[in-house]
């Protein structure tokens, strides 16, 4: 079967969407959860768009809130596919609000969730490759490349790491911390 490659460009969505009083928390700022919510759908349109198959959320990486959303806000989200494996593929999502009165426009919040393709049956499906054509493209990938490589390393300590051992415990209590056990 003949490999097949997809530009970056052909996985690019965006959405808008105006916050409503109905998506507060309650400080009257707009719900993370909801954020949230939309950055997983977008993550699934952008994965399905490239991969042409249902997909699953596999994981969030960290999602930072770097300022609130206000009420009355337009908020876009834009995604695109950053890296893949076989079935997987890294979606890098950037929102941004905008005060549609004074045209001042904010970033809030940056995520990168692994969505993976499924096929008819529920089983993982083969995903393009990828064509890189610019600069950042590239530095896209193989920052997806790091933070994977991170992930794994992360895995492999807590599967070493004895919270158990003398040491450890004395190192905890090092930090202010009682431990009463």
């Amino acid at each position: 079967m003949e490999k097949k490659y997809k530009t970056i460009k052909s996985s690019k969505v965006t959405i808008s969407e105006l916050m409503l009083p109905s998506n507060t928390n309650f400080s009257g700022k707009i719900h993370g959860g909801y954020i949230l919510s939309l950055m997983d759908q977008i993550a699934f349109a952008c994965a399905s768009k490239f991969s042409g198959s249902y997909c699953v959320t596999a994981s969030v990486d960290t999602v930072d809130f770097l300022n609130p959303i206000e009420i009355g806000e337009l908020v876009t989200m834009k995604a695109s596919v950053n890296h893949v494996g076989n079935s997987s593929m890294v979606i890098g999502i950037r929102v941004v609000s905008e005060n549609i009165q004074t045209g001042k426009v904010k970033h809030c919040n940056s995520s990168y969730f692994t969505m993976v393709a499924k096929d008819s049956e529920g089983k993982n499906a083969i995903v393009p490759r990828l064509i890189l054509t610019n600069h950042e493209e590239v530095r896209r990938f193989c920052e997806a490349l790091h933070r994977k490589e991170a992930k794994q390393d992360n895995k492999n300590i807590k599967k070493t790491f004895d919270y158990t051992s003398p040491e450890s415990l004395r190192d905890i209590e090092s930090m202010d911390i009682k431990i009463e056990l």
